[in-house]
């Protein structure tokens, strides 16, 4: 089984949802573009946002354990995919890439 990196390639804010839809809330997302988390195996790495991991733990298992071309010709690199939280007012993006490192 190999280790994952997981980049946060992109945040965004949809302010026009969140002041019709969403109750205010003072923490909402620890992450910044350009973070790296590296997953040991399908295991969700410390700082990872759990409602982010639940979105693309499925992703993290299927790449570390050596699966590639997730939906036939999706990504360019066979052994990554591009997944998004399921937060609808603050999507982030991540691109998850298995390394050829095993993991532990």
């Amino acid at each position: 089984m190999k280790k994952c990196r997981i980049t946060v390639m992109r945040k965004v804010c949809h302010r026009d949802l969140m002041e019709q839809y969403e109750n205010p809330i003072e923490h909402a997302c620890d992450l910044h573009e350009g973070d790296v988390f590296v997953s040991n195996g399908w295991q969700r790495p410390d700082g990872l946002c759990e409602s982010a991991w639940e979105s693309m733990s499925p992703f993290v298992m299927t790449l570390s354990h050596g699966g590639e071309d997730i939906y036939e010709g999706w990504m360019k690199n066979k052994r990554s995919a591009m997944i998004s939280c399921n937060d609808g007012f603050r999507p982030v993006s991540f691109l998850i890439e298995a390394l050829d490192e095993e993991a532990e």
